[in-house]
């Protein structure tokens, strides 16, 4: 088996992504090999280039994948070659104090790693992996309780969302805002995770769920996902959105952006006593200000999702079913299938707020 790959990667901060021949590591105990067969091009991927988050490099880009195993190392007993996968990019060791508390999201060994090195090399230099996955790639080696089986007859694209985008967006729904039938829903911007979330809503039985995205060419995907208003963001927003639910505000707003202003905003358009969930990953210097009084008076929960609150090796088989039983719909999150090469042009239209999901097919 060839120990060369091609992947997608940045230099050094501040340099463009661009694809280059990759020396692979063997596989040592525990690990397994998958080849990758699709990749969703993520914000978060963006936000390790574009400043919002600061990584070590070079880095090889992308978390959000699928595959097939191609290779194990001793004592793997997670999945077999052959198995098709789905990646997870923040995979619960069991054993730390969260784990053994049923908050395997915020598992001590992997929450809050932006990139790992991974025994990859570029010119003989160790390479780093986004959110320790690199899957923007032909190939990753990663630890067996990074893997997660699923069906062979569900779609390498699709499985490829329920690694981030879905998984994200439902479990901000169902784990993080218990959203209830009747209720209304906000939903700030609308990449693959906010309409994830504008469909999770309406699957929950949510009355009203109101997209919000800063194009009006976002309205029709807004309204294949579900949603029964659309509105393009400005500086009235929290204005408008209380005049569309009886001066009241929502009963939940999620923000699915990571800024400061989105997340006031969202605070803004909320009902006293509701609940306010922030998906979106921000940048460390963006300080979102609540007075003291407000936070007091308005009785309002702030709180933020982390991978949708889920417990992925439940959740990614039971979003798997539901896909192939019919009971979830993806397609409308796909705007874009591309080639690798074709990231950088993905990230250019992610920044200008065009489409949903752009997936590389390996």
């Amino acid at each position: 088996m060839s120990r060369y790959m091609s992947g997608l990667v940045v230099r050094a901060e501040g340099t463009p992504a661009e694809i280059v021949e990759l020396r692979l590591p063997e596989i040592g105990p525990g690990q397994v090999r998958v080849r990758i067969r699709a990749a969703g091009v993520c914000h978060s991927d963006l936000s390790m280039i574009n400043g919002t988050l600061r990584p070590p490099h070079p880095l090889i880009l992308g978390h959000e994948a699928s595959g097939e195993v191609v290779e194990t190392g001793d004592h793997v007993t997670r999945a077999a070659v052959g198995d098709r996968v789905v990646l997870n990019w923040q995979p619960a060791c069991r054993n730390c104090w969260f784990c053994e508390h049923g908050e395997p999201w915020l598992c001590s060994t992997s929450h809050g790693v932006a990139a790992l090195e991974n025994g990859i090399t570029l010119d003989g230099a160790p390479v780093h992996v986004t959110l320790g996955v690199g899957a923007l790639a032909e190939q990753v080696v990663v630890p067996e309780n990074a893997v997660i089986r699923v069906p062979s007859e569900l779609d390498f694209d699709l499985a490829a969302l329920l690694g981030c985008a879905v998984l994200t967006g439902t479990g901000a729904v169902r784990n993080t805002a218990r959203v209830q039938p009747g209720e209304s829903v906000l939903v700030i911007g609308l990449g693959g995770v906010g309409l994830s979330v504008v469909s999770a809503a309406r699957a929950a039985g949510a009355a009203q769920v109101i997209a919000v995205d800063v194009t009006e060419a976002k309205k029709e995907l807004a309204e294949a996902a579900g949603a029964t208003d659309f509105v393009v963001s400005s500086e009235n927003l929290s204005k408008d959105i209380r005049g569309r639910t009886g001066k009241l505000g929502v009963d939940h707003a999620i923000e699915c952006v990571g800024r400061a202003s989105t997340i006031r905003a969202a605070w803004r358009a909320t009902r006293s006593g509701g609940q306010v969930t922030v998906v979106g990953m921000g940048a460390a210097d963006d300080m979102v200000q609540l007075s003291a009084l407000e936070i007091f008076s308005s009785a309002r929960i702030l709180r933020a999702s982390v991978y949708g609150q889920a417990d992925t090796d439940l959740e990614v088989p039971a979003l798997a079913r539901d896909v192939l039983d019919g009971r979830l719909t993806l397609d409308h999150l796909i705007t874009d299938r591309i080639r690798l090469a074709d990231v950088p042009a993905a990230f250019d239209r992610m920044s200008r707020g065009e489409g949903a999901r752009s997936v590389v097919n390996l």
